[in-house]
């Protein structure tokens, strides 16, 4: 824990010291510094500690409720590593992307809140996965969800990034509201706040309504990781933040809402079978409708986010899987179902967060993430390019990166639930099965329209012709993480086996047959490794001989033949709308597709113009009505505000008259 300890102290400092520096620039580098050192001091906390040890720390508390218990236990070590390793990447592209931030005489102080915010939701994030106490939890939750608002709100002189930032903190309060509620009704059963004794009260059957509390930490938490039908402020919030904020929010935050929907589960131990199917149904429909509404999009950052809404979703689909395993006395299923949900969480974290940094790299050479706007930017962005493309590839769960492993646990548990009691369990497994090789299609799909329109072609827009590549310090952000991506490639068993620790942890498992069925899916994980890493040297190899045999040979690069047109142009490579024409016909309503065509009149129209869009119908068909509607009832209300000092007395008056009757 003294490592986890330095590591608060340097966000700490590092935050207070950079809203105290009177000038940009060092504010920039003092913060950045700050979350950079508490990062690798983060690391080494994992690093150091035993991977199955379990520690515990009482520290002096102020407050009349609560104590300041901190902890590390598997799984919390395993959250924690998404923090320290995105903090570190984050730290370095966002001082080099801010660096020119200010220079012009404007935004004065900018920079010291934007990293005063930036370590403490770095502190939050920590605090969340370490907290042993149900107030000390909300404390740090309440941190970690308040900072994003002033970090998306970065570009506040933007219309959007302001709709953005008031769309995410009333998502990120409504969700603590259930929270409170969840914490609030365990203490009133428990009769104190430590997580022990909160277990305590759930084994001993103290909970009036434990069904109640699963479904408000499910809302609560499930807020924070973007679950659908409570995604809406992602693909909101994550393009409107600067990228690097995005590859913290997306990477580590979404996160946190895992993580705590995992401790939860833990408090309110074995419950009833329905528990495990919700998590399988809400687990599926993320997954399914962040990635159809994420291969719509134009817009790079968003389609990055629905991704996310698609990735938390099979993770909660193993965490449910886990459940079902649980109450049904298999095991095999619920291990391997935590196992991919965890080790998901983790690669999800790097694979996203070199993401969103290759998108902000974008975004700085050309001004632009619109797909249609983009083109060719491989040969002007190599460094940015192949790490794209090798995130692409791990977050789509392509072999031999660490992203195939997580997702093979997943399908080896979803086979497993084939051999469950009862038919209709069997059938829904064999759905679910179906579902899940849909949405990895779907997923291979969506980045390869990234990848390709952003990279590969020519470019659309003379921005994209002229795109200066990034500086040393952005390079060596990527280069990190793309490096972390490979050594947990090469490492895919050993991560697999620290996941399955934290499976093992679980309340209500049986070790044993736990034990066993991990070691085999390790054993399979590795055979597939060594082929899948054979398989990619012998291509590699393949390449090289071929570029080798090219350059001698004096073969020339020309343009793609064009069946024999000899006047093509950039306009003539397929968009964003005409890349995904095909999956449209069959599952456009789904995407939330609309076309507008604008044309002349006449037979031969002088100008035509398609408009392919795809906005969020639920935030527009439901959320937005509704949050209109409250607005609306909240002004009415406004009339009882109308500056008289002795009605508010009456008020007062009454209120106390209406209570004692109540009372008495």
């Amino acid at each position: 824990m003294e490592w986890f300890g330095i590591s608060l102290a340097l966000f700490a400092l590092g935050g207070i010291a950079a809203l105290c520096q009177r000038g940009e620039g060092a504010a920039n580098l003092v913060g950045a510094a700050g979350a950079l050192l508490g990062s690798l001091a983060g690391l080494a906390a994992f690093c150091l500690t035993p991977a199955s040890a379990q520690v515990v720390v009482v520290l002096p508390w102020g407050l009349p409720i609560g104590s300041l218990t901190l902890g590390l236990d598997p799984a919390s070590r395993l959250f924690l590593l998404p923090v320290s390793l995105l903090g570190a990447a984050c730290a370095v592209s966002g001082a080099a992307s801010l660096a020119g931030h200010g220079h012009d005489g404007g935004g004065h102080g900018r920079l010291g809140a934007h990293w005063f915010f930036c370590n403490a939701l770095l502190v939050g994030l920590s605090l969340v996965m370490a907290a042993r106490d149900a107030v000390c939890f909300l404390l740090a939750w309440e941190v970690m969800s308040l900072a994003p608002f002033f970090l998306i709100a970065f570009h506040d002189d933007e219309a959007e990034v302001r709709e953005a930032a008031w769309v995410y903190l009333v998502a990120a309060h409504l969700g603590a509201v259930c929270l409170l509620a969840f914490f609030g009704l365990f203490f009133t059963a428990a009769g104190a706040t430590g997580f022990d004794a909160l277990a305590q009260a759930a084994a001993d059957g103290r909970l009036g309504a434990p069904s109640l509390l699963f479904l408000l930490a499910l809302a609560g938490f499930g807020a924070k990781a973007g679950f659908f039908p409570l995604h809406v402020w992602l693909p909101e919030a994550h393009p409107a933040a600067p990228s690097h904020v995005s590859a913290l929010l997306s990477g580590a935050m979404l996160s946190a809402g895992i993580y705590g929907l995992w401790r939860a589960v833990e408090l309110l131990g074995p419950g009833p079978a329905w528990w495990g199917w919700a998590l399988v149904a809400v687990g599926l429909a993320s997954a399914a409708m962040g990635i159809l509404q994420g291969l719509a999009q134009a817009n790079l950052k968003r389609l990055l986010a629905y991704s996310s809404v698609e990735n938390m979703g099979l993770a909660c689909l193993g965490l449910g899987l886990g459940l079902v395993g649980r109450s049904n006395g298999n095991e095999t299923m619920a291990a391997l179902g935590l196992t991919g949900a965890v080790f998901g969480v983790c690669n999800h974290a790097a694979f996203k967060g070199l993401l969103f940094l290759c998108a902000g790299e974008v975004l700085h050479a050309v001004g632009s993430v619109r797909l249609g706007h983009l083109g060719g930017l491989g040969k002007r962005l190599p460094v940015v390019g192949g790490t794209f493309l090798l995130a692409a590839a791990g977050i789509t769960g392509l072999p031999p990166l660490a992203g195939f492993a997580s997702e093979i646990a997943l399908a080896l548990a979803l086979l497993e639930g084939l051999f469950l009691p009862g038919l209709l369990p069997r059938v829904a497994m064999a759905a679910a099965l179906a579902v899940v090789a849909g949405v990895g299609g779907c997923a291979l799909a969506a980045f390869a329209k990234a990848g390709g329109l952003a990279f590969l072609g020519a470019p659309r827009t003379p921005a994209a012709a002229k795109a200066d590549p990034p500086g040393p310090a952005s390079r060596a952000a990527l280069l990190f993480l793309a490096g972390v991506i490979v050594i947990a490639a090469a490492g895919a068993p050993f991560l697999f086996s620290l996941a399955g620790q934290a499976a093992l942890a679980f309340p209500g498992l049986d070790p044993a047959p736990a034990r066993a069925a991990l070691a085999k899916a390790t054993d399979i994980l590795a055979a597939i490794g060594q082929v899948g890493f054979v398989l990619a040297a012998l291509v590699a190899a393949l390449c090289f001989l071929r570029r080798r045999l090219t350059a001698a040979s004096g073969c020339r690069r020309e343009p793609t033949w064009g069946c024999g047109y000899l006047a093509p142009n950039a306009r003539m490579q397929y968009g964003p709308g005409s890349f995904i024409e095909p999956a449209a016909r069959v599952l456009g309503p789904a995407m939330g597709l609309r076309t507008r065509l604008d044309m002349d009149a006449g037979y031969f129209p002088a100008k035509a113009r398609l408009v392919v869009s795809a906005p969020d119908r639920l935030r527009l068909t439901l959320f937005t009505p509704l949050f209109e509607a409250v607005g609306k009832a909240c002004d009415a209300m406004k009339v009882v505000q109308h500056g008289r000092v002795h009605l508010y007395i009456l008020y007062v008056l009454a209120t106390v008259v209406l209570l004692l009757a109540w009372k008495l």
